[in-house]
């Protein structure tokens, strides 16, 4: 019998975390084999291994604990990968040496799949003097396009999805430029952005009162505060962006302030982390230890949460010691304070199957007593490792207890640390959980409501059909198997129906026992009002938020299709349901295709280039399917075979395949290139690879030379009066913001930025 809750959890496990060998052949036979492997890799450093695995293995068993993603996808498999999620690069100089050895540093990380952050205040604004050289500064934006160029093409090379994050200080004299960048919808799409908001800058902004930009000594300019925070809320009310951190909050409740300053964050926001810190992530799902569902008798097991939390810091500690890293300075910081993030998912499920409503002031008292238990029992159990193992190098007993965050925590817990220590510096953050929350049958994804109760999606089969399945809501499945058709209660909420205030009460209630931050956000309706859209984030700061991210539909990110019940309200056609297509396989040629060809005549050559480019619609979504090279000249036959064959390979595997044209247009011939209607081409394979690129501009697939995946602008559905935008990974209509990252919740790809 499956273990699996859902057909799309299977998938996902199957996709993303199945071990395989490098030419496809399965090892992990069951998900069963899955827990086994990550239990054995994380229990080899234990002085008893075969005790510690049986334990880990349970605590994976039923998917109780999930280890982020990277470790479940690396633990035992042998590769040299990092299993840590969460990066922030080092400080950037403020010289061009340093900037670029900053750039390499950040391309070295997110090689491996690093998602990353930085702070670019630290690079002198535009126009600013630059000794010895005689020019003007071009800024840290500038800069910026550059770390967004690397991101786009270290993706495109293959790796994981590119994410980062930028912040700016408020006070930096580039703010006002740095606000309004992603007005530009081809802006720094890499790019998460977030304001570093400072607490002097709250008072100023409450006050009405002026505020001055700042670099080194200088005063580059003074603008009234009020004037300054509210264009932040019109460019996030009308581009989603930038989000708002409250850096001094963080600096001030940071258990480490006495040996660290932060700066940034990672890009989701629920890790603040110092110059080259990094951090693992894992999560509790509390919708698995609610026993009683939906009766007066439900409850949450709270002893059962207490023996999971501590088996969950074990395993993530060992991670430390088990992961690679991109540089040696991120090993030396983890292995100095041995952070984790450990998080919740299913928070939203939970709370329904014990009869309370997300967002209630209940809920959030309800939510409070689960955060305190699981920091209670996360701290213990970091206790106790450090009787074992040893605390933290940079345990320093007076300073640590002295931190702002465990002001508030219980006396005998303060005690036992003053007299053991403790072996991990900062132990708890709420991550975004998007697929592992697939992956575990579609529990609530983090801290966030339920998004949609079920929705419908379409799987294409490998002999061309397509099969329709609905994919519930974790809490919803089990009301049915109770309850049959029997109306959900009342206090059944979604992101669609909550209000945003409701939103802020919950993260601030989860914050209070979070050590670290969390990554939420905060879903408005299109046509909340400007003020009220502002409101949410006074709120998020005088509730004690360290960061506010929300999400308004807007034309720059499109909208967001949200469920069923809204597609079916809207007139548009064709009407989107979440269709996928599944491209692990390569997709079968359909007896037909429509395509164009182009003509090259290469200078010196005596016979014409014919390339022909077809395409294929899924979803509505436009897409090239394969390439064919045809001409008189015999002399190239075998490669240009060879590459077509290739290209058509790449293109049947979906996803952004953009690359190729990059590739190819890259190519440098040696005995030299030639000049075709005005501009030098290096090779034949970089004219054919400009062939190639001008089609995928025709057909929508990019918007333009060098620019990223973007919709059939022939296949855009209007959802809610606004176009919704495909997935670039499976060409669904079912993305949704979750946690500050677009997912799709048909195929669990999430992109940042």
């Amino acid at each position: 019998m499956s273990r699996f809750h859902a057909p799309i959890a299977e998938q996902i496990w199957d996709m993303k975390y199945r071990l395989k060998d490098a030419s496809g052949v399965v090892v992990d036979g069951t998900v069963e084999d899955t827990w086994r492997r990550i239990a054995r890799s994380l229990a080899e450093v234990e002085a008893e291994p075969q005790v510690w695995e049986d334990r880990f293995y349970h605590a994976l068993e039923d998917f109780q604990f999930l280890p982020a993603g990277r470790i479940t996808a690396g633990a035992g498999t042998g590769r040299a990968v990092t299993m840590f999620n969460c990066f922030v690069m080092g400080t950037v100089p403020d010289n061009m040496g340093g900037i670029f050895d900053a750039l390499k540093e950040a391309a070295l990380t997110m090689q491996q799949g690093g998602g990353i952050g930085y702070d670019f205040s630290t690079i002198r604004p535009r126009g600013a003097e630059v000794k010895g050289v005689a020019a003007d500064a071009s800024g840290p934006l500038s800069f910026m396009d550059v770390w967004d160029a690397m991101c786009r093409t270290i993706m495109s090379a293959g790796s994981r999805r590119g994410a980062m994050m930028a912040t700016m200080r408020c006070d930096h004299p580039d703010i006002e430029q740095f606000i309004e960048a992603k007005k530009d919808a081809a802006r720094l799409r890499m790019f998460n952005l977030s304001v570093l908001v400072t607490d002097p800058f709250m008072a100023a902004v409450k006050a009405d009162g002026p505020w001055e930009l700042v670099f080194g000594d200088k005063v580059y300019k003074t603008v009234q505060a009020r004037d300054l925070w509210n264009r932040i809320m019109r460019s996030t009310y009308d581009f989603a962006e930038p989000g708002v951190i409250f850096i001094d909050r963080i600096n001030a409740m940071n258990n480490l302030g006495y040996c660290e300053t932060i700066a940034a964050t990672n890009p989701c926001g629920e890790q603040p982390l110092p110059p080259y810190g990094a951090c693992l992530l894992g999560s509790i799902n509390m919708a698995t230890l609610v026993s009683g569902a939906f009766t007066p008798e439900a409850t949450l097991d709270l002893a059962a949460l207490d023996k999971l939390v501590r088996l969950a810091v074990r395993m993530m500690d060992n991670v430390v010691d088990a992961s690679r890293f991109p540089l040696p300075q991120q090993a030396q910081e983890a292995q100095a304070k041995r952070r984790i993030g450990l998080g919740v998912t299913g928070l939203a499920d939970a709370l329904l199957m014990v009869g309370q409503r997300y967002g209630s002031v209940e809920a959030a008292e309800q939510t409070e007593v689960w955060m305190k238990a699981i920091a209670r029992a996360a701290y213990l159990a970091s206790v106790d490792l450090a009787k074992e193992k040893g605390a933290f190098p940079l345990f320093d007993a007076e300073k640590y207890l002295a931190s702002g965050s465990l002001t508030h925590m219980d006396e005998d817990v303060r005690e036992a640390i003053r007299t053991h220590g403790i072996r991990n510096a900062l132990l708890t953050s709420i991550a975004p959980t998007g697929t592992i929350s697939l992956y575990a049958g579609n529990v609530s994804s983090g801290i966030e409501p339920v998004f949609a109760y079920a929705y419908k999606r379409k799987v294409l089969q490998k002999d061309g059909t397509r099969t329709e399945e609905e994919v519930v809501d974790y809490a919803v499945r089990l009301w049915r198997e109770t309850h049959g058709d029997a109306p959900l209660p009342d206090y059944f909420v979604n992101a669609q129906t909550l209000a945003p205030l409701e939103h802020v009460r919950m993260q601030a209630a989860a914050q209070k026992w979070i050590d670290s931050s969390i990554s939420k956000t905060i879903n408005c309706p299109e046509d909340i009002s400007f003020d009220d859209f502002a409101e949410v984030y006074m709120a998020a700061w005088d509730q004690g938020c360290k960061g506010c991210t929300t999400y308004r539909p807007n034309e720059v990110t499109g909208s967001v299709l949200s469920v069923s019940e809204a597609a079916q309200a809207a007139p548009a056609e064709p009407e989107p349901k979440g269709e996928v297509v599944y491209l692990t396989d390569p997709l079968d040629r359909p007896a037909e295709l429509e395509g164009a060809t182009y003509k090259v005549k290469w200078p010196g050559s005596e016979h014409a280039l014919y390339i022909t480019v077809n395409d294929i619609v899924i979803a509505g979504h436009r897409r090239p399917f394969e390439v064919f090279i045809n001409s008189k000249n015999m002399e190239h036959f075998a490669w240009t075979v060879a590459l077509t064959r290739m290209i058509s390979a790449v293109f049947r595997r979906g996803g952004d395949v953009s690359f190729v044209v990059e590739e190819l247009k890259a190519v440098f011939d040696p005995r030299g290139g030639a000049w075709m209607e005005g501009r030098y081409i290096p090779s034949i394979l970089a004219a054919i690879g400009g062939v190639i690129e001008r089609h995928l501009i025709a057909i929508g697939f990019i918007e333009g030379e060098g620019m990223g995946l973007k919709t059939d602008p022939k296949a855009d559905v209007a959802v809610l009066g606004m176009k919704a935008k495909a997935c670039s990974s499976c060409g669904s209509y079912d993305l949704r913001m979750v946690e500050g990252c677009m997912t799709c919740a048909s195929c669990g790809f999430s992109k940042c930025g």
